[in-house]
């Protein structure tokens, strides 16, 4: 079995070679259909959900924001702080962005808020660099996302089920990838600080995964 970091490595090396045209394409299509999920989870209505700035080669979520935000939804960001710890911003087309002190990413501007603005929260889009269909994710290598999907265990309903281990985020999760990073059960190696996703987001629809 490959390491997380051989796997990290041969996809970024595999998404840097994405022309502007496909980056573009697949931007359309994770607006499209993460728009349809965070609708299915809204039941119809504005609901709020969590996402993250894609940019380079990543998946673009730009187009998501975007169109999450015309249908009334609300969108919070994260602001990384320190002790691999996340907060949230919410997020409107007039935001500005600053480079962050922690992390290599843009973050929005605005009154910050800790995890328990999750508790409104439908939904949360996971950045990613693979997935597997026992639900293992790959993230970007600094653990902020793992840590705070422990967190929200603590907003779990009194007596909620847990047929998962523990492992699954009370609330849905939809890590964005393209086609190709969702790789069969078992490829990616799982360890205990390790949180699951349920769904991968890519440009051509969203997958449901089994995490097992």
């Amino acid at each position: 079995m490959a390491s997380k970091e051989e796997i990290r490595g041969c996809h970024r090396a595999r998404r840097a070679k994405l022309t502007p045209a496909l980056l573009e394409s697949a931007g359309a299509g994770i607006a499209r259909h993460g728009l349809a999920w965070a609708t299915g989870l809204a039941g119809g209505s504005p609901g709020t959900f969590a996402a993250y700035l894609g940019v380079g080669s990543e998946p673009p979520t730009v187009p998501l924001l975007a169109a999450l935000h015309e249908a009334g939804h609300r969108v919070l960001l994260p602001v990384c702080e320190p002790g691999l710890a996340l907060s949230w911003v919410y997020w409107t087309p007039a935001s500005e962005f600053v480079r962050s002190r922690y992390a290599p990413i843009q973050e929005p501007v605005g009154e910050r808020h800790g995890t328990a603005v999750m508790q409104d929260t439908r939904g949360i889009f996971l950045p990613a660099t693979a997935v597997d269909y026992s639900g293992n994710r790959i993230g970007q290598g600094g653990g902020y996302y793992d840590k705070v999907l422990a967190l929200l265990a603590a907003f779990l309903p009194p007596g909620a089920p847990a047929s998962d281990g523990g492992l699954l985020p009370p609330l849905p999760t939809a890590a964005v990838v393209y086609e190709d990073e969702v790789l069969p059960a078992g490829s990616i190696p799982a360890e205990p600080f390790d949180r699951k996703v349920a769904g991968a987001l890519t440009p051509a629809g969203l997958l449901p995964l089994q995490p097992r």
